[in-house]
Formats: C-alpha cells, structure tokens, sequence
C-alpha cells in the first residue's frame, strides 16, 4: 500500500502527516531546498514515516533462539582484556560499555548465560589498580596513636 501525503483530505490531518510538516520545517529551516525539490521531499519524509508506521513484515525473532555471541564464550576472558559477546571487542572493564547497551552485568550475565563469577574487568588491569591503590595508602586503617604507659607505683614501704 503506497499512500501519498497528497492523497489524504485536506481536512483530515495525521498525526503522520503533523511529524512530515515538522520535520520538513526543521530541514529547511537550516538547508537551503530549491522549491522544485520541495514537493519531493515533503513526499519522500511522509513516505518514509509512513513505512515505520506500518508493521514489519519480518517475523520477531522466538524467545526460544538465543543470540549468538560474537565470540565464544571460553575466548572472552584474557589477562589483558575481555571480549564482549555483544561486540567482540577488545575491553578492559565492561562496566562502561555494557552501561552504553543498556545492560547491567547481571543482564548481561543472564542473556549469555555466564556464571555469576564471570569477570567484568580484566585481570591485568584490575592487579595494576590494586597495586596502585596499595602504593597511594588506599585501605589501610590509620595507625591508632600509643597511649602512654602507666605510671608503676612502687611496691617499698616509705620509712617515716
């Protein structure tokens, strides 16, 4: 079903047909358009929108297939770095990028399947900022200060 803005009523508008003119003011309010290209493109964005609107014809894909990583499982986890399954590639902590899929470790954790122990920084990087944090003083208790030693009385008898 190919629809044109400009067979639609002039008295009914669409919410599609408000978006077109939106958008089409936006564009041309910063781009210079020739007024014969102007038909054209007001014709081509409704278009455009319209075929968003309409379901897909592409089946969803069931719950029962499972994503395939884009490398295996075993191959992520390096002493320099970690692979993301999402991706492939190369990460020294996950954290960040999982944040930018809008995942959170234990999602990620749970759509791969992962054990709950599986890293999410790689070993190198996280011995270096442990090393780091020892050599600054990080997480050591500060020494508590020495009272000072009581006095001993003495145990002799003073002669009167």
């Amino acid at each position: 079903m190919n629809t044109s803005v400009l067979d639609e009523p002039a008295s009914v508008v669409s919410p599609i047909m408000e978006m077109t003119a939106q958008l089409v003011s936006a564009y041309v309010a910063k781009n210079p358009v020739p007024m014969s290209e102007f038909p054209g493109l007001i014709e081509s964005v409704y278009a455009k929108l319209n075929a968003l609107n309409q379901p897909s014809s592409a089946e969803p894909a069931t719950s029962s297939e499972k994503a395939k990583p884009a490398v295996p499982i075993k191959k992520s986890i390096t002493p320099d770095y970690l692979i993301s399954l999402e991706d492939g590639k190369q990460y020294k902590t996950l954290k960040l990028h999982l944040a930018k899929l809008g995942l959170s470790p234990d999602q990620y954790r749970a759509k791969w399947s992962l054990p709950a122990d599986y890293p999410m920084v790689a070993t190198s990087y996280a011995e270096n900022r442990s090393m780091l944090a020892k050599r600054i003083g990080l997480g050591r208790r500060p020494k508590p200060e020495a009272e000072p030693a009581p006095v001993q009385k003495s145990s002799r008898k003073a002669k009167a």
